[in-house]
């Protein structure tokens, strides 16, 4: 995976320390859910999820991408060592779960362009370029246990 810079980490850390958690994850999860549908099938559990204002209104949805950006912002304080950050949640997701881990990289895409979408001017070339770094290496470290 991509090695991070000096000058990628302070990039990413300036625009993560914008992002609303909360509000953010749930976007991110919802339009996950919403745009690749087959996605769905791992929340079984989440209750009403027929329809793309359901499943933007769900909260569980909610909480459970709160949860996910959550993690995604400790991966950002150790960019170094992704692979140990997320060794159990890889275990979790691949071998309990069985999630199929082309969904880490597709929320990665999904995390990209909500961020592009709410920090339009800010989401230079060089903030997305050093986050599809991230998203690539977390997928990556997701899906670990896999390899």
């Amino acid at each position: 995976m991509g090695h991070f810079t000096e000058e990628d980490k302070a990039t990413i850390t300036s625009l993560w320390g914008k992002v609303n958690v909360e509000d953010a994850g749930g976007e991110t999860l919802g339009r996950l859910l919403v745009v690749y549908p087959w996605t769905q099938r791992f929340f079984d559990s989440f209750g009403n999820l027929s329809s793309a204002s359901a499943i933007m209104g769900n909260p569980k949805v909610k909480a459970h991408g709160k949860k996910v950006l959550t993690s995604l912002g400790d991966a950002i304080k150790n960019l170094d060592d992704l692979k140990g950050t997320f060794a159990q949640l890889s275990e979790l997701h691949c071998d309990k779960l069985h999630v199929d881990p082309e969904n880490f990289r597709l929320l990665g895409n999904v995390l990209v362009c909500m961020l592009a979408h709410n920090f339009d001017k800010e989401f230079i070339l060089q903030v997305q370029a050093a986050y599809q770094k991230v998203v690539a290496g977390v997928a990556n470290a997701l899906a670990h246990k896999y390899h």
